[in-house]
Parts: structure tokens; C-alpha cells; sequence
């Protein structure tokens, strides 16, 4: 199986507790998992990764115009060429998602594959549903 890279931006923690979350419950699979944030992401990461995780708080009104923030932005539009890995997106939020996952693909301009597995989580954890999720994504 080739290895899977989550990639996250957190702003003040709760994104990275996810992160971990998602790479504790991922090596349970007997996989490889590579967990990085932004600042020390290298392009060397992807060159087996056959699953990318793409992470990101919730940044926006309380209730309307959710998106990524912009260093999240700046580091997606910097992603260079059009890799065939099945992609997810996940993201932390206080209230709500709203256009979260609709922004963060935009800004990803189909560098990747067109996202099939979002998750998502107000608390940090990953619900059993996630799992479930997840273990599909995988197949």
C-alpha cells in the first residue's frame, strides 16, 4: 500500500489535534503515515503517497463566508502539478463549515484528484462515522 501524507494548517491547535487524531487512527491500517503541517511540508513527501489528506481550521464570519485562511491559500496555489492520489479534505470549526470544502478545492485548482472523503469535527475527535469513512476512502 502506498503511504498516506496529511497535510494540515492549525491556528491555534485544534486543526493539529485532529491531525493527530486522523494519523493515530490511519496507522492502525498497517500503513505508512507522514502528518505535517504547512511550515514543514516538503514536495518530497508526495512522491509515493498514494492518499493526501489536506487540513485547515475554519476561518470566516461566524455563521457565513467560511474559508481557508491565508497562509492555507498561499500554500495550496504553491502546490506544484497534478498528482493521481485519492485526496481528502478536513477541517476544524466552532459553529459551522459552511463553504469550507467548496474554497479549499477551489484554491487546490486540480492539482490532485477531486476530493471524496470530508471530513470534519468541532470537538478534535474522530467520530465512528469518520471511521467508517475513512475505511471506505481507503478501499
Amino acid at each position: 500500500m502506498k503511504y498516506i501524507v496529511i497535510i494540515y494548517h492549525s491556528k491555534t491547535g485544534r486543526t493539529r489535534t485532529f491531525a493527530e487524531e486522523l494519523e493515530r487512527y490511519l496507522k492502525t491500517k498497517e500503513t505508512e503515515v507522514i502528518k505535517t503541517d504547512l511550515e514543514d511540508f516538503k514536495d518530497v513527501m508526495l512522491e509515493n503517497a498514494g492518499y493526501i489528506f489536506f487540513g485547515c481550521w475554519t476561518h470566516g464570519l461566524f455563521l457565513i463566508m467560511q474559508h481557508p485562511d491565508k497562509e492555507w491559500k498561499e500554500f495550496a496555489e504553491k502546490m506544484h502539478g497534478k498528482l493521481e492520489v485519492k485526496t481528502a479534505l478536513f477541517t476544524t470549526y466552532k459553529f459551522l463549515t459552511g463553504s469550507m470544502f467548496k474554497n479549499m478545492i477551489k484554491y487546490l485548482n486540480n492539482k490532485f484528484d477531486k476530493p471524496t472523503l470530508y471530513l470534519k469535527s468541532k470537538n478534535t475527535n474522530l467520530s465512528e462515522k469518520d471511521k467508517l469513512k475513512i475505511d471506505e476512502f481507503l478501499k
